[in-house]
C-alpha cells in the first residue's frame, strides 16, 4: 500500500503504474494518492495563455462535484490520474486540481483565498475523452473544466522565496535515456530509495519536493525520460522508521548517483494567483 505523509519525507510505493497509486489509512494522517510519473512539461502561465488563444478543448463527459465528508480522521485521495482518456481526482482541493492541470510541484506556486487549499473543501473529478487523446490535450481539457465549473480567473506573477533548483552537475548527468512508453512505466518508491524505468525530470523534481518537504523545480533542461535508481538516507521524521545511520544524504545521492545537483535559491518563481473562484462549482 502506498502512503504519503502530507508534509513530506518518504512513502513506499510498489509497482506503481503511471498516474495511479493506491493509498491506505494511517491514524491522523491525510493520505494522498498523487500522480508519480509522466507529468506534463508545460510552463504554467504560458500554457494558460496558449490554451486561451484558441478554442478551448473540452471532455465528452465530465463530472465535478464536492466530495462527501470523510468517515473519520483520514481519507483516501487521488491528486490526479490519467488512463485511457479518463482523468480522475478524488478528495482534491481546488489547488490540488490546479496543480495537476498546470504541472505544479508545490502549494507555494499558487495563491488565493484560504478555502482553495483547505482540506475541508474538497472535490471529485471524473472526466472522459476518447482513449487515444494525448495527455497534454487532456490536461488542457481539465483546465477548461476548472475554469468553467468554478468560474475561475487567474493571473501570474513572480514572487521570490526559498526553493531548490534541480540542475545538471558540472560533469554532466549520469542518466540512461529510454523510449517513452506510458503503458510500461513502472516505479518502486520506498523510504530512501527510488527506482523508475522511465522518469521525467519534472516528475523527479516532484518526488524530491515531497521527500524533502521543500519546493524543487526542474531546471535541468533534460526533456526525455530516463531509467533511474536512487538510494539515500532519509531524515528522521514522525511516523517514519529510523533510517540507517550510514549512507548519503539526498543531496549527495542526487549528485553522485545521478550527476545532478540540488541548488538552494531564493529568486523569483512564477506563481498562479487565483483572482476569483466559486466555492460551489456549477452542477454537472
Amino acid at each position: 500500500m502506498a502512503r504519503e505523509k502530507r508534509h513530506g519525507r518518504g512513502w513506499p510505493i510498489d509497482n506503481c503504474p503511471e498516474g495511479t497509486q493506491q493509498v491506505g489509512n494511517l491514524p491522523q494522517w491525510v493520505l494522498i494518492a498523487a500522480v508519480a510519473a509522466g507529468l506534463m512539461n508545460t510552463p504554467l502561465v504560458r500554457a494558460q495563455s496558449q490554451g486561451g488563444a484558441q478554442a478551448a478543448p473540452s471532455f465528452d463527459v465530465a463530472s465535478l462535484k464536492p466530495s462527501p465528508p470523510p468517515p473519520g480522521d483520514t481519507y483516501n485521495a487521488n491528486l490526479g490520474s490519467i488512463r485511457n482518456g479518463e482523468v480522475a481526482l478524488t478528495n482534491a482541493t481546488l489547488v490540488d486540481c490546479i496543480k495537476f492541470a498546470y504541472g505544479l510541484v508545490s502549494d507555494e506556486q499558487t495563491a488565493g483565498p484560504d478555502w482553495v487549499k483547505s482540506r475541508a473543501v474538497r472535490f471529485d473529478v471524473l472526466a472522459k475523452a476518447p482513449p487515444s487523446t494525448p495527455r497534454e490535450q487532456l490536461l488542457l481539457m481539465l483546465r477548461t473544466l476548472l475554469s468553467e465549473r468554478f468560474h475561475l480567473a487567474m493571473h501570474s506573477e513572480r514572487r521570490a522565496f526559498h526553493h531548490y533548483a534541480l540542475v545538471v552537475g558540472k560533469n554532466g548527468p549520469k542518466l540512461h535515456e529510454v523510449p517513452r512508453d506510458p503503458a510500461t512505466s513502472h516505479m518502486i518508491y520506498r523510504y530512501g530509495s527510488l527506482n523508475h524505468n522511465q522518469i521525467s525530470m519534472q516528475t523527479l523534481a516532484l518526488l524530491l519536493s515531497r521527500q524533502m518537504g521543500e519546493m524543487v523545480l526542474d531546471e535541468t533542461a533534460l526533456k526525455g525520460v530516463y531509467e533511474l535508481k536512487l538510494l539515500w538516507t532519509p531524515e528522521p521524521s514522525r511516523g517514519i522508521p529510523d533510517p540507517p545511520e550510514n549512507g548519503p544524504s539526498i543531496f549527495t545521492a542526487v549528485q553522485e548517483q545521478l550527476g545532478l545537483k540540488l541548488e538552494g535559491r531564493k529568486d523569483p518563481v512564477e506563481v498562479l494567483v487565483i483572482d476569483h473562484a466559486e466555492k460551489v462549482p456549477v452542477e454537472n
